[in-house]
């Protein structure tokens, strides 16, 4: 898929979500240690729990990426930002998400949402690969963060490794994209998922990337299973 259709996809996005969002979790909870690996990325802040901790979950969908960090540490103040009004009212139905406050804005301009920042850490899970200027989107992100606090991006990135490349679009045309016409007939998102995984950054191109935008102490972490190698932890920090 040529890089004009895929931005012009991006700007689509959130309306996709809105449209999957009832049956998202159903997909979701098809994927072997899908909950398990958003949960290492949150675990992988390495924050001290703490009353006046303020976090931000960037993308935060159905509450998927934002449970862990209610989980991870149950005495922070968690926001979850989403541009998709559809998949935050399905994080709002869930039992934890008493404990967070939900904004619906755009993750490009996150400050223009009036978030409280700035903030100790954010978790933006499967959100960077969507932004259409992820550069501009890194610089604001920098911003939001507190002196020496830390950001993790936990995102598919399969460009570096041939077989990253073959097993992710084995899977994405194999399991995703049927399972997708079969839970949520109608919409693209998941042919534009296995689009946008396979233009996205390599590992080495993203790291690169977040430095250029001032971020220190890039460094990144995969998971476990189908996903080794291909679903990141990318963590980086404001300078000090």
């Amino acid at each position: 898929m040529h890089s004009e259709p895929l931005k012009a996809q991006k700007q689509a996005v959130p309306g996709e979500f809105d449209r999957v969002a009832r049956r998202y979790d159903l997909l979701t909870g098809m994927n072997p240690g899908y909950n398990k690996h958003l949960r290492w990325s949150a675990e992988r802040l390495r924050l001290v729990d703490d009353p006046e901790l303020l976090l931000l979950d960037l993308c935060c969908g159905t509450g998927l990426s934002t449970e862990p960090l209610v989980r991870s540490y149950p005495r922070a103040q968690v926001v979850g930002l989403d541009a998709s009004a559809g998949m935050l009212a399905v994080a709002a139905k869930k039992p934890w998400a008493r404990a967070v406050r939900f904004v619906c804005g755009d993750a490009m301009d996150p400050a223009a949402s009036g978030l409280p920042g700035p903030f100790d850490g954010i978790l933006m899970a499967y959100g960077i690969r969507n932004m259409p200027d992820p550069d501009l989107c890194l610089r604001r992100l920098l911003a939001l963060l507190k002196p020496g606090a830390t950001i993790c991006f936990h995102e598919y990135s399969v460009r570096d490794s041939r077989r990253s490349r073959l097993v992710w679009n084995a899977v994405a045309l194999g399991i995703i994209i049927p399972a997708g016409l079969l839970t949520s007939p109608g919409s693209d998102i998941y042919r534009y998922l296995r689009a946008s995984v396979n233009h996205f950054d390599g590992v080495a191109a993203f790291e690169a990337r977040l430095a250029r935008a001032g971020f220190t102490d890039v460094h990144t972490q995969t998971m476990d299973g189908w996903q080794a190698g291909i679903c990141h932890s990318f963590l980086a920090r404001r300078p000090p």
